[in-house]
């Protein structure tokens, strides 16, 4: 895919280009086509009347169609009237990256399409799923804002190892439950694998609150009356027969609030309950509720415990705007209970306004970092905001040796080598040679370490997952090792039936002999049901009235004879049905 002549995907980080495939629409077969088509229309026939406004003009803002699977050229050509993108992946990708493409304004969207065996539900993100049940509500500006907050907020959520291991077995079983070759077997460790991680989290991480969040909202909300709510969640406008149990009293329905944080979710089952947000706006407020909640914006030692737990890259920025990222190894608390030292362990990098400094990236830091965090004893203001006349007034002058002692009893003692201030005239860094760093006579630096590079800054502010630099950083970004696993070879015959009935369909000039494919059809493939509705809607259309009936009492008989097959036909004939009696 060349994002490049689109202007909404120019601005996506290097980083993420890993996760973009390309859609190759040529590979979707004329089957995959009726599937698509046979879902939007019972899907547009339902949800115009129970999804929430927005639901059928986005449907046209963001170039969907009910008769063909869409094009994300075609679609990026009409996102970008109300800035947004999309690009295609390849499955679920990890919750990090997916929510770091809605921070920038971009729909993730799964190429592949379900197999007619799942096409009332698929555990697996498809482009169904997230064409046809995320991108219409986001023609609404104040649904498409919280989008782009929760992606900017979810992305810097902190993640735990069980985290990433549930994101793991959730991909797998996804892949399996949607391969045509899968046993029972595989489905069924597959599942269990799921559930059991999902009853053995542990304490619950922000990445795994917040991904309640999304679940509860994005996935699976409801919006307005408590009573007669109606439908914006994209599990829900993508599933055929959730949309319609989700309405029922059988569902709980709660009032949306942050409580939905502590509220897991079973991914191998429909939900027993689900959240209803009175408006878009609310979702927003009940968003930075949370947020308030989290290392990134509390920082301090709440912040620095969790990515010394979590063992992944992760940036904490102090008062000043420097940023120290890297993998945390520890912290040492002074007698109030506050941060007074910090350490990384490995390659660090120092960066300001999420970009590296010059000279202090990873090399630079490739043994660690460390620095004190606080003010210095006996000053009135944080060292951060004095300027280079008041550090001179109290001896501390650039070439020469200086002590500076901090309240919490950190010393930095050598010669001062620089001093790096940001625009705003804040000072971000000192650096000392011949430098010993030393608190209640433990030693944290030596002068035999080289030259000592001090984080400046009163408090640690924020504390947030992953590297602030991401493009010099890129190596944080995960990628699953387990591989989708595509269809087996087209049945050709098959397809010729599904294309043939298309053309018929799609020709104004001729209406084929649909008798004689029908006939044929019957011999070939006594079991398709999806060919035969078509040709049932192709025949009302022409006026063929035997050839209708015939068909209809044939699929009929089919939806009595195969229970799995019985609301999947119904839908197809009532769709007809109702379309002559308008």
């Amino acid at each position: 895919m060349n994002i490049s002549q689109y202007e909404n995907l120019k601005r996506l980080p290097k980083h993420l280009h890993k996760y973009i495939v390309d859609q190759h629409y040529k590979n979707y077969n004329p089957e995959n086509q009726a599937v698509w088509r046979y879902m939007m229309r019972v899907s547009f026939d339902f949800l115009s009347k129970k999804a929430h406004k927005s639901y059928i003009k986005g449907l046209k803002r963001t170039g969907i169609s009910i008769d063909r699977i869409p094009d994300i050229d075609e679609m990026n050509l009409i996102l970008e009237k109300i800035g947004w993108g999309a690009v295609c992946v390849d499955g679920f990708i990890p919750p990090t990256a997916f929510m770091e493409f809605q921070a920038y304004h971009v729909l993730v969207i799964a190429a592949d399409i379900r197999s007619i065996q799942h096409i009332e539900y698929t555990p697996a993100p498809d482009i169904f799923h997230e064409a046809a049940g995320h991108a219409p509500i986001i023609g609404d500006s104040e649904y498409a804002e919280y989008l782009r907050l929760f992606g900017a907020i979810g992305s810097k959520a902190i993640s735990s190892n069980q985290d990433n291991k549930l994101y793991e077995a959730i991909r797998k079983l996804s892949i399996i439950k949607e391969c045509e070759s899968s046993t029972e077997e595989e489905v069924t460790a597959a599942e269990n694998d799921v559930l059991f991680l999902q009853d053995n989290m542990g304490e619950m991480s922000e990445m795994a609150k917040i991904r309640n969040l999304h679940w509860w909202t994005v996935e699976y909300g409801l919006i307005g009356d408590m009573e007669q709510p109606k439908i914006y969640g994209a599990g829900l406008l993508s599933s055929l027969s959730e949309s319609i149990n989700c309405l029922s009293n059988q569902v709980l329905k709660i009032p949306y609030s942050i409580e939905a944080a502590e509220m897991p979710f079973d991914i191998t089952t429909q939900q027993p309950q689900l959240y209803v947000t009175p408006d878009f706006l609310h979702l927003t407020i009940v968003l930075n509720e949370f947020a308030d909640t989290m290392a990134l914006r509390k920082g301090g030692v709440m912040g620095l415990q969790k990515v010394i737990e979590s063992a992944a890259a992760a940036t904490a920025e102090f008062s000043s705007g420097i940023q120290v990222c890297g993998l945390f190894k520890s912290i040492i608390l002074d007698e109030q209970g506050e941060v007074c030292y910090l350490q990384t362990n490995g390659p660090t990098m120092l960066c300001e306004r999420e970009k590296a400094m010059i000279g202090h990236g990873f090399r630079a830091h490739a043994d660690g970092f460390g620095s004190p965090v606080g003010r210095l004893k006996g000053f009135n203001q944080a060292l951060e905001n004095m300027s280079l006349q008041e550090l001179v007034e109290f001896g501390i002058i650039p070439r020469k040796r200086c002590k500076l002692e901090f309240e919490s009893g950190v010393k930095v003692e050598g010669k001062l080598h620089y001093i790096r201030k940001n625009k705003y005239g804040k000072i971000l860094l000192m650096s000392f040679r011949d430098c010993t760093v030393s608190y209640q006579g433990q030693k944290l630096f030596d002068p035999e370490w080289g030259t000592y590079d001090m984080a400046v800054g009163e408090k640690v502010v924020s504390v947030f997952a992953g590297f602030a630099d991401k493009e010099e950083g890129e190596s944080d970004c995960y990628i699953s090792e387990t591989n989708t696993i595509k269809g087996t070879q087209d049945d050709a015959q098959l397809m010729s039936y599904y294309q043939e009935v298309r053309t018929i369909r799609e020709d104004a000039s001729t209406n084929g002999d649909l008798e004689k494919t029908y006939k044929k059809l019957l011999i070939d493939y006594p079991d398709d049901w999806l060919i035969s509705v078509e040709i049932f809607e192709l025949a009302v259309h022409f006026n063929q009235e035997t050839l209708a009936k015939t068909v209809r009492n044939d699929l009929l008989i089919k939806a009595k004879n195969y229970a799995h097959l019985t609301k999947l036909i119904q839908n197809g004939i009532r769709l007809v049905d109702e379309h002559l009696q308008t």
